[in-house]
């Protein structure tokens, strides 16, 4: 691949979200993530993409327009939360949040069109946890849900993949798609017994035309690599060979290592580096490579400096 087949989205508006001090989805984590690429010289090896506001209409495929307006509302109003304490929120943060969505929707389209091979996108603030219409954990807009919609409504794609790998349930993102059968939303997470959102339990496999559309998996705390692995191996790559994606968007947090403070697993950077070299060998077999990631959760500054900036590595194809 050259650096025209990878293209990366990562600006410094994003740091404009500003959330209350001591809040673990910070300013700083930008920063880290910026500090790794640059060592990694990932910037010089990709396409640059911007952030682009989405529109209402886009938006409004995932969330419901009443929600879309308490939040400018809220931001407008300088409001220091919106629905619950976790989600805080800044007067720019609205803003932020669909210059996010945006970007990601048109990096989705790039990649669904051939015009890039595969994206990533380091925004914030995350979005998997978003529902239609409220805000929860740290996240505003459902950015990985958008371009789901977007690959449906723009693209034409009938089968599409979603895996999250962050530590905590995609509760938002599963909501989104679970009574139909075009996305097959696959989460491998830390056991809802014992983390937020207390949600994505196995037994949620779907509604109505989605049932067996959604695959959840629960890891028990302390769960690392092996436990990984073999999920991946045994579980999700049959079903994804089964379903047959035509692309594959990943919700890729990093806070199922060992040494992030809000997780319960275990994972360490040559587990975080597998799962990415798996998820680029499944992209390469069912849909011509065709593979989007999205930032998500993931508190450790080290851990973001280093994970991040190599996932981006390995997707650049180096």
């Amino acid at each position: 691949m050259g650096a025209d087949d990878f293209g990366l989205l990562f600006d410094p508006i994003f740091a404009d979200h500003r959330t209350a001090p001591g809040h673990p989805e910070r300013v700083e984590r930008l920063r880290a993530i910026e500090e790794g690429l640059r060592e990694a010289e990932v910037f010089s090896r990709s396409k640059p993409l911007g952030p682009r506001a989405a529109t209402d209409a886009e938006l409004a495929r995932v969330h419901e327009p009443d929600y879309i307006r308490r939040l400018m509302q809220a931001c407008a109003n300088g409001a220091a939360i919106i629905d619950c304490a976790d989600s805080s929120i800044c007067p720019e943060s609205e803003r932020i949040a669909r210059l996010g969505a945006g970007g990601v929707i048109d990096a989705a389209l790039a990649v669904a069109r051939g015009d890039l091979r595969r994206a990533f996108c380091v925004v914030r603030p995350p979005g998997h946890h978003a529902e239609a219409g409220e805000s929860m954990g740290f996240c505003l807009y459902n950015n990985i849900a958008l371009a789901a919609r977007a690959l449906q409504a723009e693209a034409g794609l009938e089968r599409i993949l979603i895996l999250d790998w962050d530590v905590h349930h995609g509760n938002g993102t599963q909501h989104t798609f679970e009574r139909e059968a075009g996305v097959l939303f696959v989460s491998i997470h830390g056991h809802p017994n014992y983390l937020y959102p207390h949600q994505g339990y196995e037994r949620e496999r779907g509604v109505g035309a989605g049932l067996g559309f959604t695959m959840n998996i629960n890891l028990l705390p302390g769960a690392g690599d092996g436990e990984y692995i073999d999920a991946f191996e045994t579980r999700i790559e049959p079903r994804v060979r089964e379903f047959g994606p035509q692309a594959i968007l990943i919700s890729a947090g990093f806070d199922a290592h060992g040494d992030d403070p809000l997780g319960t697993s275990q994972l360490t950077d040559a587990g975080f580096e597998w799962m990415t070299e798996t998820l680029i060998k499944w992209a390469e077999r069912h849909c011509a490579g065709r593979l989007l990631s999205i930032l998500e959760g993931g508190y450790d500054l080290g851990v973001l400096r280093r994970c991040v900036s190599r996932h981006a590595v390995q997707l650049a194809g180096r």
